[in-house]
């Protein structure tokens, strides 16, 4: 473990060396970007079935050299099958705010702090249920730029809040607070500035 994060952190000193040197990749005052995440999913075990889509768009605008907000919309589908009787088939909407800060926007390579609050609403079909979800998250990235326009993203979800109202109609609310420390949960994605 000593080694990987040692290794890590000589990567992250290497690319913040090599920032310094910019190539006129990079953000600044006025980019704009586009990023954000697509799946799909299917599973199959026995007279189990499971299958899921989503999608989900981010854009962001530079409104200072260091500073980026932005918005996202979000659409899931998750249906499953059980070979007894359980059944799932669900569909969540979710629109959703950021901000950004990052601390060396105009290098090839950037580290950036991130706060994002979503509201999601959710709509159990077989249930006949529709629930409210507020979230709010505080998150680290890193953006690494492999051309002008196209750069490799990493982030990592840090620090997160969620109240769901579960349906409504004297339903009991879940409230969740959570500290990700488990860096298996990085996500990695591909973004395209203009």
């Amino acid at each position: 473990m000593k080694k990987i994060v040692l290794s890590m952190v000589a990567i992250l000193a290497f690319g913040f060396a090599n920032a310094q040197e910019s190539t006129g990749k990079g953000f600044s005052k006025g980019s704009i970007f586009v990023s954000g995440a697509i799946g799909i999913n299917s599973e199959k075990t026995g007279d189990n079935k499971s299958s899921g889509f989503e999608i989900e768009p981010k854009v962001g605008f530079f409104v200072t050299d260091n500073i980026a907000i932005g918005g996202k919309l979000g659409y899931r589908s998750d249906k499953a099958e059980n070979a007894v009787t359980d059944t799932e088939d669900e569909a969540r909407l979710t629109v959703g705010a950021f901000g950004r800060y990052y601390f060396t926007p105009s290098s090839d390579f950037s580290l950036f702090g991130e706060l994002g609050v979503d509201y999601s609403s959710v709509d159990n079909k077989l249930a006949d249920v529709k629930e409210n979800e507020i979230g709010a998250n505080l998150g680290l990235g890193l953006s690494y730029f492999v051309s002008s326009n196209f750069a490799l993203e990493a982030t990592w979800a840090g620090l997160g809040y969620t109240s769901n109202d579960n349906g409504g109609d004297g339903a009991d609310k879940t409230n969740t607070f959570g500290l990700g420390a488990d860096l298996r949960s990085i996500n990695f994605g591909l973004l395209y500035k203009f």
